[in-house]
């Protein structure tokens, strides 16, 4: 969400973080976000390897990576996977941020951290199968469909699939990130604007609540997580918001995004 006080206590007033973990215990980390602080006490003891997947780098994806410990234990090997860029390779954007004067310590003085360019396309991280997409959002920014067994879930935290198109939802094949989401059992979905703002922020890269849903319902997923509140929308708002979709009878289960929530897929 990205703005903390007791008025946004009841979903968190961190920014985009979320951790996946397998049934053989294998774990992805989806951006790092002021939220992949939580994680420290989390890794104790640490896993030999993880793996963060970057959707791009807009300074709430990334400024928790300073204060993730992993990444300054020589025991411990991080791949940081991010989308890739016709201007550099992604430690050279990491490093622009993990410096003087924006940080004290320097990317390239980590122990065990490897930068990997993401493509469009699909591989492997352990247990996990990946698919990867660029998606309706201000600089390279990729979106990810992560199976694991029979469970699958999309997550696409900052995405503006109604930019340009009037009739929105319109044909799947012309809708950005569709092919992601198609029929997953969990989305995890950007939902920053109630339909009154939006039009003011079009272009911007992030959806209308309403838009949000109707993604959701031509994606046919199995269960929306709503994700990444705007930060001028306090508990009450949210609330209010939720309280009035909950009452409509949506093709899939609606659960509002808080901060520490766990589910199984």
């Amino acid at each position: 969400m990205g703005r903390a006080g007791p008025e946004t206590a009841a979903y968190g007033g961190d920014t985009s973080c979320v951790e996946v973990v397998a049934d053989d215990g294998s774990i992805l980390i989806l951006d790092a976000g002021s939220g992949i602080a939580r994680l420290n006490s989390v890794f104790d003891p640490c896993p030999p390897r993880i793996d963060i997947l970057l959707t791009h780098l807009h300074m709430d994806h990334i400024q928790g990576l300073g204060f993730f410990q992993p990444l300054f234990r020589p025991d411990v090997t991080v791949y940081l996977w991010g989308p890739v860029s016709s201007t550099m390779d992604l430690g050279e954007r990491v490093s622009r941020y993990l410096s003087p004067p924006l940080f004290p310590v320097r990317f390239r003085d980590l122990p065990n951290v490897h930068p990997v360019d993401v493509r469009p396309g699909e591989f492997n991280i352990g247990s996990f199968s990946v698919r990867a997409d660029l998606v309706i959002h201000p600089g390279p920014t990729m979106g990810y469909r992560i199976s694991s067994g029979e469970a699958s879930l999309a997550y696409l935290p900052d995405h503006e699939p109604a930019l340009g198109n009037d009739d929105f939802p319109d044909a799947p094949e012309w809708t950005s990130g569709y092919d992601l989401c198609a029929g997953v059992a969990l989305l995890i979905h950007d939902f920053q604007y109630t339909a009154a703002e939006y039009p003011d922020r079009q272009g911007w890269g992030h959806s209308s609540m309403e838009d949000t849903l109707a993604f959701a319902e031509l994606a046919k997923v199995g269960r929306l997580v709503t994700f990444h509140h705007d930060p001028e929308h306090d508990d009450e708002t949210l609330d209010r918001a939720h309280a009035e979709f909950a009452r409509r009878d949506l093709p899939f289960e609606l659960t509002p995004g808080r901060g520490g929530l766990e589910l199984e897929v």
